[in-house]
């Protein structure tokens, strides 16, 4: 991939880090990246730098880390406004006023082939429901969650006895190469999205620690999945009476 434009950049976890590796290396002026303030993690609660932040800093690229978007005067703080928006697991959704702001608009890298899984745990929720393929979406940004047109989605197989962490770890190496593929032509607007078909949409809300405690008097194949899915957070317990 090698291509001339000014692109913004929006992410946080580890997940994103590929992508916007990728970007970095196309050629494309990457005069911004967004990513969430530094918060306490660990054992330690120490403050700690998110993945895509320290990705950024090692190839010294500007970061900006609002606590909002919706704030006066944040694009002004943000500089000039770029071709367009590349965002993959940010953590804030987008006001209007930043769905306007790039030339070209914003696009999404999301984990799942849209409709199916929108929201915030889709590899999760794809293990839970045993569904035997999954994959990447680029869509484009509107104002509902997940719900924008498809530019282009690659599909894989989810593996028998593959983990939320291993089907996570190749599905950023897929939006990654997603992206790599049809970048050059969404800067050249040679790219027409597909509306989702809203008859087929699923949710995949946030998945919490009091998710992954098992119930034994489930079948085997579910419980097998949500130790799957719960791997390797926040990992599937049982308590003993």
């Amino acid at each position: 991939m090698s291509v001339s434009a000014t692109i913004a950049f929006a992410g946080t976890p580890q997940f994103a880090v590929p992508t916007l590796e990728a970007l970095a290396a196309s050629g494309a002026d990457v005069n911004l990246v967004l990513t969430q303030p530094d918060r306490p993690a660990g054992r330690g609660r120490q403050v700690t730098a998110s993945p895509v932040k320290l990705a950024a800093a090692a190839r010294g690229l500007r970061v900006a880390q609002p606590q909002t978007l919706n704030a006066a005067g944040t694009l002004d703080d943000l500089g000039p406004a770029p071709d367009l928006l590349v965002v993959v697991a940010y953590g804030l959704l987008l006001p209007l006023q930043m769905l306007a702001w790039p030339r070209l608009g914003c696009v999404n890298l999301h984990a799942s082939l849209l409709p199916r899984w929108r929201g915030a745990a889709p590899i999760q929720h794809a293990i839970l429901a045993r569904d035997a393929t999954t994959g990447v979406s680029l869509m484009r940004i509107e104002r509902g969650l997940d719900t924008g047109a498809v530019y282009r989605e690659r599909s894989t197989p989810i593996g028998a006895r593959e983990t939320a962490g291993e089907l996570h770890d190749r599905l950023a190496v897929l939006a990654a190469e997603v992206l790599a593929v049809a970048l050059p032509e969404l800067l050249a607007g040679e790219l027409s999205p597909t509306p989702q078909q809203e008859t087929l949409a699923t949710r995949a809300p946030k998945i919490t620690k009091a998710d992954a405690v098992l119930d034994w008097r489930r079948g085997a194949l579910e419980l097998d999945a949500r130790v799957r899915a719960f791997d390797p957070w926040p990992v599937a317990e049982t308590r003993m009476l």
